[in-house]
């Protein structure tokens, strides 16, 4: 942390740092408020990454207000009525659609992520600079301990960058949190997951399809070009030492244990070419906000991404952060430190809500030992007996707004009480 201080020029009303899905949305909330926004990421450009790649329909009301939506459409991302949890046999146990919900976009949408990055790139407004291959190295702070810009090294050289707000966009590492004085401590699930596309259309069209199986959670969409994503619940050194006839025989124990990948059999040897290899972590930080500073994205919280809810409340990171800014008089500092606090009092529950809803439906679709798998199949079934539980669970996994679960619920679900109670009436919050 640099704590000298000399009086700089200020260039810029916010400096963004990151440029993934958490900074460029950041960028386009902030940059509607009308103010002078710079963007900045250490890499010349984005690196394709199979993550990130589900928007719920709470993100596409957000996108539809930046013009994102319209672009999105426009390069054919996929619609998704629904997200549906299955037995390896393709039998549903729970069905979530997002069509029951109403509203003016009851769907997902699946597009690649370096696609979706670059939407919103194509969306910045006038007001937001976006310079590549800066490397941010520290915050820089005013005499009175207040972060007031970052320290940047640009082409060998070094200087400060003021602004009245820095905006952390960073990632799971992220340097200005750690800057900042914010804990945060991760935890890796015990699996990892591969994941693979394919040039052919999923087993089922139209879902996210969760096979919940003896060897972990498989999980398939379909992608723009009538292509699939599938992600693959595997130990750490699963595919050490794997040549051809080594993947060969992996597709095939894949597809004996999870009978309904079948159609795509032919298929899954030659995407393995190109498969990646993610470790899967959770965390929230224990602060989104310093005086001068606010945490967004991966820098404040990571999820698994069973559930599809990391991109989407990046983005609602971001548009909540220019609610509370709006209107505000952001010469005055008091006034935004203020603004970051309320940012932080709305978004810090939420995001609980949803660390806790996305690590519960990991526990119940991950494991592997006999009674987790028996216990998350009850789990699942009995939501699915209950059009209440059904209708709130895809509420929750909507982004439209979080209706927790009370000790009842879990009871209906283990199917121990009959549900008896009401359909809910929800409105988005």
């Amino acid at each position: 942390m640099t704590t000298g201080y000399a009086p700089q020029p200020l260039d810029a009303d916010v400096v963004i740092c990151g440029s993934g899905v958490a900074g460029l949305a950041a960028a386009n909330a902030l940059g509607r408020l009308g103010l002078d926004v710079v963007l900045l990421d250490k890499k010349r450009r984005q690196p394709p990454i199979a993550k990130g790649e589900v928007l719920q329909p709470g993100s596409l009301d957000i996108l539809q207000g930046w013009d994102v939506l319209r672009t999105l459409e426009a390069r054919r991302a996929v619609r998704i009525d629904r997200l549906v949890a299955r037995r390896a046999d393709g039998a549903e146990l729970l069905a979530m659609d997002f069509g029951a919900l109403g509203g003016e976009r009851s769907w997902m949408l699946s597009h690649h992520y370096t696609t979706i990055l670059e939407c919103l790139g194509e969306s910045l407004g006038p007001t937001v600079r976006w310079r590549r291959g800066v490397l941010v190295d520290d915050v820089i702070r005013d005499p009175g301990g207040r972060v007031a810009g970052v320290r940047v090294t640009e082409g060998g050289a070094t200087r400060d960058i003021g602004a009245r707000l820095v905006v952390a966009a960073d990632g799971m590492s992220s340097r200005l949190r750690r800057s900042a004085g914010i804990a945060a401590e991760p935890v890796a699930y015990g699996h990892r997951l591969l994941t693979f596309e394919l040039p052919c259309p999923p087993p089922v069209a139209g879902e996210v399809s969760a096979y919940v199986t003896d060897r972990g959670l498989v999980m398939v969409y379909p992608l723009p070009e009538g292509a699939t994503r599938v992600y693959v619940q595997v130990t750490a050194d699963e595919m050490r030492g794997g040549g051809a006839d080594r993947l060969r025989r992996w597709t095939a124990e894949l597809v004996g244990q999870v009978p309904a990948l079948g159609p795509l059999a032919s298929a899954i040897p030659g995407g393995l070419d190109r498969r990646q290899l993610l470790k899967v972590w959770r965390y929230v930080a224990a602060s989104l906000a310093r005086p001068g500073i606010a945490l967004i994205g991966e820098a404040a919280h990571s999820v698994h991404p069973l559930a599809a809810q990391g991109m989407n409340t990046a983005i609602g990171d971001a548009h909540a952060l220019a609610a509370r800014l709006s209107g505000i008089d952001f010469g005055d500092g008091a006034a935004v430190d203020g603004a970051l606090r309320g940012y932080e009092d709305q978004r810090m529950g939420r995001i609980g809500d949803v660390h806790a809803m996305s690590h519960n439906a990991a526990r119940m679709m991950t494991s592997t030992s006999r009674g987790g798998r028996l216990l998350g199949r009850r789990l699942l079934s009995g939501t699915a007996r209950s059009a209440r539980l059904s209708y709130l669970t895809t509420y929750n996994m909507s982004g439209l707004g979080m209706r927790r679960l009370g000790p009842l619920d879990r009871l209906f679900q283990l199917g121990v009480l009959p549900d008896r109670r009401a359909m809910p009436s929800l409105a988005p919050e």
